[in-house]
């Protein structure tokens, strides 16, 4: 797995492989440029940089639905990159999160986002492998994961984890961008992958067997595809338009360089021929 861990980071903060700083130094200038304070910010302020998923808030608020809250709820976030869905669900729905991920970038920028809007309390992150990680059993009553597992080897692994670590019944709320039907290869690069090594679609038919056989149980699941394709358009024309007059919030050029308008668009067009999916869900888990 050091192998799997080095590609991804090498992909997640391929700036800092060159040379150019941590992602969190850069980040923090990049808000001193706009005129703001890193150490206290807002979460509107820091939307462009903490969802790295398609539909961003909005469809964390729709997975979020699916979901049965009580205040204090616990929370496991499988692969939080930088924190936005933790801090959504510690945020709105009162839950105590804890958020990994095996980039150790996301998690330092995760931490730090935390503190600077106050929720720092409520959420915390830890970087390690999805399929081992260091928490006692029946630890969580929700595990939260969007798009994640398209980054994950051992998918088998990984689910066992979370039967794990959730409380008997606990649920299972995924995100996650799955192999359409088109089986023309992927234009690359993409947001979660540079190479066909570090994706690792499955289609939606192994997914949920996948889930069967590690002992969750299907309640809802929805193709979310067209909603997905429409936020990936409106925004790739928003990127491709005329820049700001003035410095602006960082967004997910700041985390990826330059490259992420040629990743957005090949999302945008894998989306368009039925190359990738993007499903929503909740399982919960068999006694």
């Amino acid at each position: 797995m050091k192998e799997h861990s080095r590609r991804l980071n090498a992909h997640y903060d391929a700036l800092a492989e060159r040379g150019e700083g941590s992602l969190t130094c850069r980040l923090r200038e990049a808000y001193r440029v706009a005129g703001r304070d890193p150490d206290r910010l807002t979460l509107d302020e820091i939307a462009g940089i903490d969802q790295l998923h398609l539909g961003g808030r909005g469809a964390s608020r729709s997975l979020a639905a699916l979901g049965e809250w009580q205040p204090g709820s616990r929370v496991l976030d499988v692969g939080c990159g930088t924190g936005g869905a933790s801090r959504l669900l510690a945020d709105e729905f009162g839950c105590e999160v804890l958020g990994v991920d095996i980039t150790a970038a996301f998690v330092d920028v995760a931490t730090w986002l935390s503190a600077a809007t106050g929720l720092g309390d409520k959420t915390r992150f830890l970087c390690a492998d999805a399929a081992r990680t260091p928490l006692p059993d029946a630890a969580f009553e929700t595990i939260w994961c969007q798009h994640a597992l398209m980054n994950m080897p051992d998918v088998a692994g990984v689910l066992a984890e979370w039967r794990r670590l959730l409380v008997p019944g606990g649920r299972v709320l995924l995100h996650e961008v799955v192999a359409g039907d088109n089986p023309e290869p992927l234009a690359l690069p993409v947001p979660w992958a540079s190479t066909p090594a570090e994706s690792h679609l499955q289609t939606r038919e192994t997914l949920e067997s996948r889930l069967a056989e590690a002992g969750f149980r299907l309640e809802a699941l929805e193709d979310v595809t067209e909603a997905a394709l429409a936020w990936r358009q409106k925004h790739s024309r928003r990127e491709g338009g005329e820049p700001p007059a003035g410095p602006a919030l960082p967004g997910p050029v700041a985390i990826f360089g330059e490259r992420f308008l040629t990743m957005g668009r090949n999302l945008r067009d894998n989306l368009a021929a039925g190359r990738v999916r993007i499903l929503e869900g909740a399982w919960h888990r068999l006694e």
